[in-house]
């Protein structure tokens, strides 16, 4: 009996470091994997570069297995500290935990993967960790929520701009000559949306005198429309930051919710009522 409570008590303590944050050990825990995730992503593209692969491939391979099996026994703890196993191992961040780790074993088994120019592309997963950044940075977070509560104004948004760039696309392909590079609606289209992001390949540009005061028009145009989504979303933000509470999950450790949720809004657990004041 005492060896299971023992356990229990161990258990305990390990779910409450890795899966909360609000408290002194869980935010050590989550600035070193903070650390070894940003160290994980510089081996990826490390070994991306074909001279320092050359010269330092075996210090690389060694790292990536230190940093894997980190991650490993990491998912591992997660996994077995988990109020329900099933449910966080298919979950978003449980899955992005797990491609992190598995294209390095699988990379083990078949060596020959390395060797496919399309099938190399598996080991590119591990990239996926910088996603697990989002499940500890909390302004991220606040980020996230901001979004979410604003899409509805974010997809008018969008329409509206998808609108404006088929318009003027469609007024360029009528204006301008075919030599010019409007050869088709889409192609004008394409050059509508890049003059108005203000990006300016140069790879179309108008010749005519009306085609050139149009194009004016719609990169003027297009100053006043970058602000607009950042002036929605920073709304946004100024409220969901008054709005949201530190309240953990007991069970994802999820410790941002609305004032008035009464379930996490990751894994729908039900939120402790003291928590709430």
């Amino acid at each position: 009996m005492s060896l299971e409570s023992g356990s229990v008590t161990t258990r305990e303590r390990i779910r409450r470091i890795i899966h909360e944050s609000d408290t002194p050990a869980g935010r050590r825990f989550d600035v070193w994997l903070i650390i070894a995730i940003i160290l994980s992503i510089a081996l990826v593209m490390l070994e991306s570069i074909g001279s320092i692969n050359a010269s330092y491939g075996t210090l690389l391979f060694i790292s990536e297995i230190f940093i894997t099996g980190l991650f490993t026994l990491e998912y591992v703890l997660r996994l077995w500290t988990s109020k329900d196993r099933v449910r966080w191992a298919f979950s978003f961040f449980g899955i992005i935990d797990l491609l992190a780790i598995l294209p390095f074993y699988l990379s083990l088994i078949w060596p020959g993967l390395r060797a496919l120019a399309v099938l190399r592309a598996v080991r590119l997963l591990r990239i996926f960790r910088i996603l697990g950044l989002l499940n500890y940075v909390r302004e991220a977070r606040l980020l996230l929520l901001s979004l979410a509560a604003s899409r509805h104004r974010i997809i008018v948004f969008m329409l509206a701009v998808l609108a404006l760039v088929t318009v003027f696309g469609t007024l360029m392909y009528i204006i301008e000559p075919a030599e010019a590079g409007f050869t088709s609606i889409p192609r004008s289209i394409y050059w509508a949306i890049v003059t108005l992001t203000t990006v300016g390949y140069g790879d179309i540009a108008p010749v005519t005198t009306i085609g050139q005061a149009l194009a004016s028009g719609i990169m003027l145009l297009g100053y006043a429309i970058i602000a607009i989504p950042t002036g929605i979303v920073t709304v946004e933000m100024a409220r969901q930051s008054r709005n949201v509470k530190h309240r953990t999950c007991p069970h994802c450790g999820m410790d941002e919710h609305l004032s008035d949720a009464n379930f996490c809004r990751i894994c729908a657990t039900k939120l402790k009522k003291d928590e709430a004041n």
